[in-house]
């Protein structure tokens, strides 16, 4: 049942969060930037470092309406660790039966790479939650609506080339969600994680607009 709230909260934001970092202390602030934002999905990936207790942190006292998930898995031992540390779902940028198995096995939502539709297909017959169309920005979202016409069953979420100004788009050819990272944490760069809250608020609006939930 758990499994089942996970993914509605994810579709329900409608952004997820993709937090890269260059230590874990930024990351934890873009954490809080975003969160303060409206987005109550997020990623932390692995190419944080120190990842595993980031997450371990952030588990411990988030608060209920935030969903906690790890990125950049390319093996069920990485997905394994961070599931223990906390993380809520796991998310991949490449299709890996073992880590789908693995998280299925545990009833945590598994979202993995997909930029074909044979990668499709396969995920979806090894079990996966939602395709992770990725690299987004080379495929556009015209894949998206292309794939659905013969997978119409396929739910797919764009990680990679989303913008503010392509939100709409990504939508309107099929995304459940979309997954944003540099578009919407650059501020932290420089260190205005007040410009990272601002563009959260902005990309909250953007799906809200694009969906129709006002």
């Amino acid at each position: 049942m758990k499994k089942l709230e996970i993914l509605h909260k994810i579709i329900e934001s409608g952004v997820v969060a993709v937090i890269r970092a260059d230590n874990a202390e930024k990351a934890k602030k873009i954490v809080a930037a975003v969160k303060a934002g409206g987005i109550s999905a997020i990623e932390v990936t692995m190419t944080v470092p120190g990842a595993i207790d980031v997450i371990k942190e952030l588990a411990n006292y988030k608060d209920s309406d935030i969903v906690l998930g790890v990125g950049s898995v390319l093996d069920p031992e990485t997905a394994r660790a961070a599931i223990l540390a906390g993380a809520e779902y796991v998310v991949s940028p490449h299709l890996n039966p073992e880590v789908i198995k693995l998280c299925n096995r545990y009833q945590i939502p598994c979202m993995v790479g997909g930029a074909t539709p044979t990668e499709v297909v396969e995920a979806l017959e090894a079990g996966v939650d939602i395709i992770k169309v990725f690299p987004g920005e080379v495929v556009g979202p015209k894949f998206i609506k292309a794939v659905r016409g013969p997978i119409p069953q396929a739910p797919m979420m764009p990680t990679g080339g989303v913008a503010l100004d392509n939100v709409k788009d990504w939508f309107a050819a099929g995304a459940v969600a979309v997954g944003v990272g540099g578009a919407l944490t650059a501020g932290a760069k420089t260190g205005d994680y007040n410009l990272v809250t601002e563009t959260a608020r902005q990309f909250v609006a953007k799906f809200k607009e694009a969906t129709g939930n006002k």
